[in-house]
């Protein structure tokens, strides 16, 4: 059975990555596929988005959305938090801030039974990580993510930014299916958090990284990915059988309803901290702030408690 996608990236046609997706998805001309150019460090190309498809999905020209995958990712190893256009940290609101602002303001225009994944990490946990000395953590003012000191550490104050996304979007998650639950006319719809595994053929490896790390990438994890796998990590793998999964609690029937952290397609505990519900809050008031979010431009009236 066909099926309709809306896909987005932040370049346009002339970009390579698109290109080959367009070729993927000529493969399937069965299914209705768009591709919308959508800058998330510019909240309000994202919010001018999710008003183009709300309108889209209310006029017919779109079905109900059965699942929204906020895949988006962005780091910078090799220098200090560059701010965006709206005054954030850019791999925080690529990675979480962005995406928040998509979920809120295109839930009403869910099916029924709809499904999101937001994308967290092994690198969420607050332990020891072997790509920085900085634990991620979530401070008592949150602000401060938008305002991390510069350092001569760049790679590992820039992992720790990304970290540190990826433990808000695990937090967040929690809050977010709490007032789904409670909302009658969404409450049969569920969001779930997924550490995908390390993906040793990932393209974040090939930008704003050292190049140390690019030759690792080409040299080891890449040609080794199997017995790395093997031998010490089982969830270590490729991109595309990550996304096998993903698609998976995205719309297979078998997945339907399961809601939390998830590594691979197995539940899991997240960091002890995303469990704790006056941190939840704080992060998602705080997030709602940061994304522009109001009674007035979201379907889940509850939002704003």
């Amino acid at each position: 059975m066909a099926g309709t996608v809306i896909l987005t990236g932040a370049n346009g046609s002339a970009d390579s990555n698109t290109q080959n997706l367009r070729q993927v998805i000529a493969r399937y001309p069965d299914a209705k596929t768009s591709i919308y150019q959508v800058d998330l460090a510019n909240l309000s190309a994202v919010h001018e988005f999710a008003s183009k498809i709300s309108k889209a999905v209310e006029t017919g020209e779109y079905p109900a959305l059965k699942s929204i995958i906020c895949c988006a990712a962005y780091w910078n190893l090799v220098g200090d938090s560059e701010l965006t256009t709206d005054g954030y940290d850019k791999t925080l609101q690529i990675n979480h801030i962005a995406h928040v602002a998509l979920v809120l303001r295109l839930i009403g225009s869910f099916a029924s039974d709809g499904s999101i994944v937001l994308f967290s990490s092994i690198a969420h946990y607050r332990k020891p990580n072997a790509m920085t000395s900085y634990l991620p953590d979530i401070p008592d003012d949150i602000d401060q993510f938008n305002h991390p000191p510069a350092s001569g550490d760049k790679k590992d104050r820039g992992f720790q930014r990304y970290a540190n996304s990826k433990l808000v979007i695990t937090t967040w998650m929690y809050p977010l299916n709490r007032y789904l639950q409670q909302n009658q006319k969404f409450k049969n719809i569920t969001a779930v958090a997924i550490n995908p595994g390390g993906l040793g053929d990932s393209r974040a490896f090939t930008s704003n990284t050292p190049r140390s790390i690019q030759l690792a990438q080409k040299f080891v994890l890449k040609p080794f990915m199997s017995i790395i796998q093997y031998l010490a990590d089982p969830t270590f793998r490729s991109s595309a059988e990550a996304a096998k999964d993903v698609i998976k609690l995205a719309v297979d029937e078998a997945y339907q309803g399961e809601h939390g952290y998830f590594t691979l397609l197995q539940k899991d505990d997240s960091d002890p901290i995303t469990m704790d519900e006056s941190v939840q809050q704080r992060v998602w008031r705080k997030s709602l702030e940061w994304a522009r979010i109001t009674k007035d431009n979201t379907a889940l009236k509850n939002v704003m408690k």
